[in-house]
């Protein structure tokens, strides 16, 4: 697909395997950030009772653990992208 702005021709070349990964693993951090959200928002609220301040404390552990999946995901996307297309600069954009 070519796109003319001002004067210059900018080539965009985007492969439909590329698009289907980018959206998976988009997919996946968004997930994961909902996640996160709904285990911290719980966790609060079981903090606010001595009974249940034990199992709020582990969805704040839990809760953390999940906020280093996001970079593992991120990593994971940009190797898989790498792989499908080694010379493209691709791997490194649009991140989420």
């Amino acid at each position: 697909m070519n796109t003319q702005t001002s004067g210059t021709t900018v080539k965009v070349e985007v492969g439909h395997h590329e698009l289907i990964i980018r959206d998976r693993y988009e997919i996946a951090s968004i997930c994961n950030d909902i996640l996160i959200g709904v285990i911290f928002v719980i966790g609060s609220f079981l903090f606010f009772s001595e009974a249940t301040m034990t199992i709020a404390t582990w969805l704040f552990v839990v809760g953390s653990l999940l906020m280093l999946v996001r970079p593992v995901i991120r990593l994971a996307r940009r190797t898989h992208l790498k792989k499908i297309n080694p010379r493209s600069d691709a791997a490194t954009s649009r991140d989420f």
